[in-house]
């Protein structure tokens, strides 16, 4: 659909005419054009709006839409990623933020078959006792918002007091944790929430080498947000925000949605492929019906690192395209082709001669779920986070400790149930995410594991969660 005029309708168009009306306002713009993927998109397509981007527009103005970064993760790795295979058979479990059982719900499923068949060893870093501190072996309850300095601790012991004190814990948790770290023998694992900040992320991943020993191999874990936020970053390493694209952005090519539409209005040109009219749409000049992940081939990064295929199941609807393929229809009309034929395997192997953790993946090589292929990601035995450090260490002096502490749990699915692009266009989710005032509540089953009889396995657990109208949030939060 198009929309000729500014504050016009979105008049129906075909995709020849759409393409070329695009490509001619993206040509006017020059170099600044802004690109902004989803974290929800193929590796096929972020990859290829990064080449529309670099190559079609001549822009380094492209980002990837979420508000939590990989970066400092990733450019501080000592360690491996740890597979959910070895989640379950870990013996030791450090999660420093985060709410798996909320956001990565298969973790979260890992994480408790380890401490109830494997006897494994959960301590918890958090400012909010969360559902799966009923597992734990340590809850390390912090003041709201401090669980950042908890890195620095495991950086620096000589911060020990420091780091109690901002915390609102005694010193000797601290110690409590390093011990049990050093008495295992077999996997650690350190997970990482996607709140935290990149200073403690960064040191998180880089000093966590140092926690091995004889008969202990340590991992790490990153809590990503979205299914392809890990592929995401691959795809576009060092990227900016959403939002300084936006900013810095005369036209804009939008593939998904943006979690903010502020800074949308004004600008020159806006094009976005989507499967819905949302908000962000809702702002474009230009709007292009994108497949759904049934209906293209491509691929996906894990948390682990693991590459897996998605394969179309059936033929796309209503005219839709894979995003990948709007993204090269546009480059074409404005003179740069890829190449690509319209095969997403010469994607794959595109990228997969660019992207250096790639190097050597091809579609055959995916085809063994059983053993799945994993992008190989490069580990630092001693990484330089010094700078991170003293970044933290200057924050965690400037808190004031005295903060008043979370002591309520989290009631069940209070984020998975949240109401976003997908879930308001289905009643079954909507109802869930903001209740009914007919009737005014719904018992929702929690997401753990039940007996036959219909008993829940945990005694203690309640039979159901109450979700009503109070439980509302805000879409796209």
């Amino acid at each position: 659909m198009i929309r000729y005029t500014k504050g016009g309708k979105l008049i129906p168009a075909t995709w020849d005419e759409a393409v070329k009306f695009a490509a001619e306002k993206f040509k006017a713009a020059g170099t600044s054009v802004g690109v902004i993927a989803s974290p929800r998109l193929t590796n096929e397509s972020v990859f290829t709006l990064k080449r529309f981007a670099l190559e079609a527009a001549g822009s380094e103005n492209f980002a990837v839409a979420e508000d939590s970064k990989l970066d400092s993760i990733f450019d501080n790795l000592s360690v491996d990623l740890c597979t959910h295979k070895e989640i379950r058979y870990a013996k030791v479990i450090v999660l420093i933020g985060g709410e798996p059982e909320e956001e990565q719900t298969y973790t979260a499923k890992q994480i408790r078959q380890a401490v109830r068949n494997g006897g494994a060893k959960f301590i918890c870093v958090n400012d909010t006792p969360i559902n799966l501190t009923r597992r734990v072996t340590q809850f390390v309850h912090v003041n709201p918002g401090t669980a950042d300095a908890f890195a620095l601790a495991l950086a620096d012991p000589s911060t020990d007091s420091l780091v109690a004190d901002k915390l609102g814990i005694d010193a000797g948790e601290i110690v409590a944790v390093r011990q049990i770290i050093n008495d295992a023998q077999g996997d650690v694992i350190f997970m990482v929430g996607n709140e935290l900040s990149a200073e403690a992320q960064a040191i998180i991943a880089g000093t966590a080498a140092k926690f091995a020993g004889e008969g202990r191999r340590v991992l790490l874990h990153p809590l990503a947000k979205y299914n392809n936020s890990v592929g995401a970053h691959d795809m576009m390493p060092g990227s900016r925000s959403a939002d300084q694209v936006v900013s810095g952005s005369k036209a804009l090519l939008i593939g998904g949605s943006l979690q903010s539409t502020d800074g949308l209005a004004g600008k020159d040109f806006i094009a976005v492929q989507e499967l819905f009219m949302t908000e962000t749409a809702e702002f474009a000049d230009v709007v292009f019906p994108a497949a759904s992940f049934a209906e293209i081939d491509g691929t996906f990064t894990n948390n682990a690192g693991n590459v897996q295929r998605v394969r179309k199941a059936i033929e796309p609807l209503h005219r839709s395209k894979p995003d990948w393929v709007i993204a090269s229809l546009i480059a074409r009309e404005m003179g740069v082709d890829f190449g690509y034929d319209f095969s997403a395997s010469l994607v794959f192997k595109s990228l997969a001669e660019s992207v250096p953790a790639y190097e050597g993946l091809r579609y055959p090589a995916l085809k063994d779920e059983s053993n799945p292929a994993r992008a190989s990601y490069a580990v630092a035995a001693s990484p330089d986070v010094s700078g991170a450090v003293t970044a933290l260490k200057a924050r965690v002096e400037s808190m004031s400790g005295d903060a008043e502490k979370i002591t309520e749990t989290p009631r069940v699915g209070h984020k998975l149930h949240r109401l976003t692009t997908m879930t308001s266009k289905t009643e079954q989710f909507h109802l869930l995410a903001h209740g009914n005032p007919k009737p005014g509540n719904l018992l929702v089953s929690p997401l753990f594991q039940f007996a036959l009889d219909g008993k829940p396995l945990d005694e203690d657990l309640a039979d159901s969660a109450e979700v009503g109208a109070a439980d509302r949030s805000l879409v796209g939060k």
